[in-house]
């Protein structure tokens, strides 16, 4: 599942990604906090540079993070209360064993034939009552950005129904737009929901 073009381009602009993006906290990521029991275990699936995760961990919750680029996982081990590994989505395979599954911008990087299992594996891991949060651009196909980073397009009744279909119940719907790395403008669905 991982894209050798894609991590190549992460391992490029690392400390670039990092500068622009490590410290942007959005309202959805306040909001997944909130969903969360007090110090809960938070899996961070594609954390990137690990900044995310870091206000997680400043919040008291238990939080691990993963990245399939080695860049990205040196980078967020710098924050204090990060555990930072270095994993691709297939390594999920666990069940029950967090309160809170975070993929902000990340699984737009896997095969589009592989989401719904992904989705799955995400609700097996999540304990009963625990939040998944998933954020993809939206569109349909794969393709690759002006940086050669391959992306996975979805609609907003795509990713609804293979999280509903993996056992979970959508409470949040959102959408916008945003540049990400690339600097393009693109249209994007965040979702929120309960295992």
């Amino acid at each position: 599942m991982t894209d050798a073009r894609t991590l190549r381009v992460y391992a490029e602009q690392a400390d670039t990604y990092a500068a622009v993006f490590d410290g942007d906290i959005p309202q959805d990521l306040i909001d997944f906090a909130d969903l969360l029991a007090p110090g809960g275990q938070v899996l961070d699936l594609g954390c990137g540079p690990g900044g995310m995760a870091a206000w997680l961990a400043a919040r008291g919750f238990d939080v691990t993070a993963w990245d399939a680029a080695p860049e990205m996982v040196a980078l967020a081990a710098r924050h204090a209360g990060v555990t930072a590994q270095r994993h691709s989505f297939d390594a999920l395979t666990a069940t029950a064993a967090y309160d809170g599954l975070w993929a902000s911008f990340s699984l737009l990087h896997a095969r589009r034939a592989d989401l719904p299992d992904l989705i799955t594996r995400m609700a097996r891991a999540t304990r009963p009552g625990g939040a998944v949060y998933i954020a993809m651009k939206t569109g349909t196909g794969e393709g690759r950005d002006a940086l050669g980073r391959h992306y996975a397009y979805v609609t907003e009744a795509e990713l609804t129904f293979w999280m509903k279909e993996a056992g979970l119940t959508v409470t949040t719907i959102r959408h916008g737009h945003g540049k990400g790395l690339a600097r393009t403008d693109d249209p994007y669905v965040t979702v929120t929901a309960r295992a």
